[in-house]
């Protein structure tokens, strides 16, 4: 376990943070223009991994120890693959939400990636889609930032990485969603002093999502459903409708979720629901209280670019 002083400092992640989140703008968006499958595996292994692999080595860390490269037990696996499921609703309320915002004083944007209409297109999304970000995103989130980040702190690590996580996808449809499951793959993370377990988090959101899409995309008929309902109430009522009944979902699954999470098995005896040992995962991480003027600046920079490319997609 590394201790606080051989982290990797705030500031060089904080620029790697916003040098990655540029090139994503910018190198990524074209790469992923000229064809999607090709650009997003650019995006993810070169954009995102290798910088993340390269700072670490480069400063002088161990890439084991930074990105906590240990391995799990099978009952860990199993527990993950609940969380998730239980997960996965809320992350959709939550997004449900912003969309609801967004379409009131905004345009909501399709999203623009392919729903695979084969087995073979399903493969090659689970590859591209599924397990690159799986593995490159969580490197560079749940690794390198979460770990430096605890240089404050592990209640401020995992929070900031989560919301750095979702506002790193630059799409305020998709935001609230990803700062829940990062919380979540964070908490996995630090009961289970392992990466993979967030890995394979991550890869099984997007895996679900990605399946749900194939399967009514190959067995149809749901679209034509929905719009028959959407003609027979005013818009707002229908997504008034659809956020209480997703709200009880979500409420529900929660509950479950707490109970999946404090039950989880860890490598210590640690407690992550409301109860007297909430705090245990978080006690005596505490080196300094907050970041300095200059590791701020790449963080305001990047907001500032999030809120502006935000504001020209969504509401201009």
């Amino acid at each position: 376990m590394l201790k606080n002083g051989n982290r990797p400092s705030i500031l060089g992640t904080n620029v790697l943070f916003l040098i990655s989140a540029l090139l994503l703008l910018t190198l990524g968006a074209k790469v992923q223009h000229r064809e999607l499958y090709s650009g997003l595996i650019i995006t993810e292994f070169i954009i995102i991994l290798l910088p993340t692999l390269l700072y670490i080595k480069l400063r002088g860390h161990s890439i084991a120890e930074v990105l906590r490269l240990n391995s799990i037990s099978f009952l860990q696996f199993i527990y993950i693959i609940f969380i998730v499921i239980f997960a996965y609703p809320i992350a959709i309320f939550l997004n449900y939400i912003s969309i609801m915002i967004i379409s009131r004083f905004g345009q909501v944007i399709p999203s623009s990636v392919p729903i695979p209409s084969n087995y073979q297109e399903f493969i090659k999304s689970f590859l591209v889609i599924a397990l690159s970000p799986g593995i490159c995103e969580e490197a560079m989130f749940r690794g390198l930032i979460m770990n430096s980040y605890e240089n404050m702190g592990k209640k401020k690590a995992l929070v900031y990485s989560a919301i750095l996580f979702g506002m790193f996808h630059f799409n305020s449809q998709n935001l609230l969603g990803p700062i829940f499951l990062g919380i979540i793959f964070g908490i996995v993370v630090f009961k289970t002093d392992s990466i993979l377990s967030a890995i394979i988090g991550h890869t099984l959101n997007n895996t679900i999502a990605l399946a749900l899409g194939y399967g009514l995309n190959r067995f149809g008929g749901y679209n034509q459903n929905f719009d028959g309902v959407n003609l027979a109430m005013p818009e707002m009522d229908l997504m008034l409708y659809g956020i209480i009944i997703m709200g009880i979902f979500a409420l529900v699954f929660g509950i479950l979720l707490i109970k999946l999470i404090n039950s989880l098995p860890s490598r210590k005896t640690i407690s992550i629901g409301f109860s007297n040992g909430y705090n245990n995962l978080f006690v005596n991480t505490i080196r300094r209280a907050r970041m300095n003027i200059w590791e701020r600046i790449p963080i305001w920079i990047f907001i500032t670019v999030f809120i502006v490319w935000n504001y020209i997609v969504f509401f201009s």
